[in-house]
């Protein structure tokens, strides 16, 4: 088993039914480098999985995700001028339509 190996089985998996959020303040290479292979994982697929290793609580959160994507922008100008980009993906069930005889 390699070390990779044993801090994936360490995770703790983020499933329907809890709360959970997490903030980071990274440099802006940081940021762009996970909005690429977060878009790259919303272009491919209809799920995704975001996880983290660091600080010693590793955890994973798969999400499969249904349409549409609601994508926000919110700028602010006034006094020291900021932009909030939001991205809301709605959850997908795989629940079928009921069959008629």
């Amino acid at each position: 088993m390699t070390d990779d190996d044993s801090a994936s089985d360490e995770r703790t998996v983020i499933r329907a039914g809890r709360e959970f959020e997490q903030e980071y303040r990274l440099d802006a290479s940081e940021a762009g480098e996970f909005l690429i292979t977060l878009g790259e994982q919303l272009r491919d697929s209809d799920e995704l999985t975001i996880s983290d290793t660091t600080d010693g609580e590793a955890w994973e959160l798969p999400f499969a995700f249904g349409e549409p994507v609601e994508l926000e922008l919110d700028f602010d100008g006034m006094g020291e001028p900021e932009l909030e980009i939001e991205l809301e993906l709605p959850g997908r069930t795989d629940e079928k339509a009921p069959q008629i005889d």
